[in-house]
């Protein structure tokens, strides 16, 4: 257990969780990595299809180009 404060600073316990990511096709704790890598692992954007610039484009012409549908 650790220790943290929350905005009262109330002192509450919580239990440390391990994140993973796939490095090079195999799964690694990110608490392995040295200070440069986890600054990149942190700073990363994920991509999120809801807001991709053409995801309304696709939605609304795809079905119409495709004869499969």
């Amino acid at each position: 257990m650790q220790t943290f404060y929350n905005r009262q600073w109330s002192e509450i316990q919580r239990t440390p969780c391990q994140v993973y990511t796939r490095v090079m096709g195999y799964l690694r704790p990110v608490s392995h990595y040295n200070i440069g890598k986890k600054s990149e692992f942190y700073s990363r954007k994920y991509f999120d299809e809801q807001k991709s610039a053409n995801s309304e484009f696709v939605r609304k012409f795809a079905i119409a180009a495709c004869p499969c549908w």
